[in-house]
């Protein structure tokens, strides 16, 4: 019998959905720590100096099309299956993001190799920052999950302005509705010129 491929586009319909264990409670109102991540664009980004708004999503682990998941339960992993989607919603918004004078950013405790990628197969406008280090996770106590002996970041997202975290998103369910989400809250709270 041959096993189903994989099909990251697509989301079942019976996914479990994560409850709110308050672990990114703290991040409202932090600093971003100046911690320089590679990104798949082949920059470096520090997003404590990243200036005016930005808008950054977090995911767990992406795969390649017909690459089998992590392990067998991942869809049972609260929060786990979703990160193309995910993506992809901040892809298809991105204009939108930039009409509201928002960066947008990704972030992944994935390799730099494998963030450029999804990057390149996905066409995104804009870049995936790898934590594989952890610095960045570590240092603001981001949540994450341990699948198969892995440190995965769990789904989030954040608005920052100025290097300070204005609003958090946690957790993230359904992840494909998550960019309209986060942009239908910044054009709600344009950032105030002093």
């Amino acid at each position: 019998m041959d096993t189903p491929v994989h099909d990251p586009y697509t989301l079942p319909s019976d996914l479990p959905v994560p409850t709110d264990d308050g672990r990114a409670a703290h991040l409202p109102g932090r600093r971003l720590p100046p911690v320089a991540l590679p990104a798949s664009d082949g920059t470096v980004v520090n997003l404590s100096t990243v200036p005016g708004r930005a808008v950054l999503f977090a995911f767990p682990r992406t795969s390649r099309p017909g690459e089998q998941p992590l392990v067998a339960d991942w869809d049972a992993i609260p929060g786990a299956r979703g990160c193309t989607p995910h993506t992809c919603g901040y892809r298809d918004l991105a204009a939108d993001f930039a009409a509201h004078g928002c960066r947008v950013f990704g972030l992944s405790a994935q390799s730099p190799e494998d963030l450029r990628e999804l990057a390149e197969r996905l066409h995104l406008p804009f870049p995936v920052l790898s934590d594989a280090a952890g610095a960045l996770t570590e240092a603001l106590q981001l949540p994450t999950l341990v699948v198969a002996g892995r440190r995965l970041l769990a789904r989030l997202a954040w608005v920052q302005d100025a290097g300070t975290l204005t609003h958090v998103f946690y957790p993230v369910f359904p992840p494909n509705r998550n960019a309209a989400e986060v942009l239908a809250w910044v054009a709600a709270h344009p950032v105030r010129l002093s």
